[in-house]
């Protein structure tokens, strides 16, 4: 049974940092991503990883600010936010899939986490 468990989220002062993770079990996957979804807006992708970590991509509203790394060998994902603002201020999810394209859209994923609440103060 595939299982997706997030962890990390919380609130934060505006340029403060946290770190998000997503276990995986059950198997695992080619791609790795992030996604969030503010209140009224529709999901978005952050980044994703693929298997050995060579290939990562990023939305440009993130990019130097939000890293996103795996351990192959715990099965994990990892989602390191620096500078947040309040504008990050969103449900976190992490996804998993075998698709090597259209992989910063939902539909590029099988699996996802249950979500992880993060607020940035201002």
């Amino acid at each position: 049974q595939v299982q997706l468990v997030e962890s990390g989220g919380g609130l934060v002062q505006a340029g403060g940092s946290l770190r998000l993770s997503c276990a995986a079990s059950g198997r695992t996957f080619i791609a790795m991503g992030w996604f969030r979804q503010a209140p009224g807006k529709e999901r978005e992708f952050v980044a994703r990883i693929r298997q050995f970590g060579v290939t990562t991509y990023y939305a440009d509203s993130v990019k130097g600010r939000f890293f996103v790394s795996r351990d192959n060998a715990k099965n994990t994902a990892y989602l390191q936010m620096n500078s947040l603002k309040p504008e990050d201020t969103a449900v976190y999810y992490c996804a998993a899939g075998s698709s090597l394209s259209r992989t910063t859209m939902p539909l590029a994923y099988d699996y996802w986490g249950q979500g992880t609440q993060v607020t940035v103060s201002s």
